[in-house]
């Protein structure tokens, strides 16, 4: 999923740079880094390290076109959605820098994958928390399970979208030999996620931000 700038012109990179480093300007400034605790703050930083790792290791078809775990979904209920949203910008510009994808194009890759990524999984979190019933099994299920494959599909269904828009692949193919690899890899995120998830909240859960032991386990 790591793009390569080639296939798009120049005036569209440079503007997914402005666009990018705006929203995340935006969203930096609604974090309270200053009352951020630490051990908030490792988690954070924890599982933003092991995603840039996870990323090295992809698999790819074509270029621009390339698999390999999203963890947004994970970052998202770890560190909240904008931290969630630095911290995979952080990422991004690893990858850069290790050569799997290009400086010319980070701020396209961050606002066609990552960004949507969180974006889905902020919303499935909110929406469990309404409509679900606070305890432990819905929590799991919904966001780091079902949560984590409709964030990586959305974030796949971006990238696919925004090639076959600037016309480095055709959307037949894009829909025929790649769409559905994604989909199924999907189950792989999800399958993942749930189990990091999991563990978490039974080992650490005061590294999750978005598990509240008085809410999911208190009285039950």
């Amino acid at each position: 999923m790591d793009l390569r700038a080639a296939p798009f012109p120049i005036a569209l990179l440079l503007a997914g740079h402005v666009l990018a480093l705006l929203v995340l300007a935006w969203r930096a400034r609604q974090v309270c880094w200053s009352l951020l605790p630490q051990v908030r703050l490792t988690g954070w930083l924890g599982a933003t390290t092991l995603i840039a790792v996870l990323w090295q290791w992809s698999a790819g078809i074509k270029p621009g076109l390339s698999f390999h775990l999203l963890g947004a979904s994970a970052l998202t209920l770890i560190a909240g959605r904008d931290k969630a949203l630095i911290g995979l910008a952080a990422v991004v510009l690893a990858t850069c820098a290790n050569g799997h994808a290009d400086f010319l194009a980070a701020g396209l890759d961050w606002l066609s994958g990552p960004l949507p990524a969180v974006l889905c999984a902020d919303m499935a979190l909110r929406l469990s928390r309404r409509y679900l019933p606070a305890n432990y099994f819905a929590y799991f299920f919904a966001n780091g399970f079902f949560g984590a494959a409709l964030s990586f599909a959305l974030a796949a269904c971006c990238k696919l979208l925004l090639h076959a828009l600037a016309g480095s692949y055709t959307a037949a193919y894009l829909a025929e030999e790649a769409l559905p690899y994604y989909l199924l890899f999907s189950w792989s995120e999800a399958f993942t996620t749930g189990l990091v998830m999991a563990a978490l909240v039974i080992y650490r859960p005061q590294w999750v931000e978005s598990f509240d032991d008085r809410r999911y386990l208190e009285g039950r």
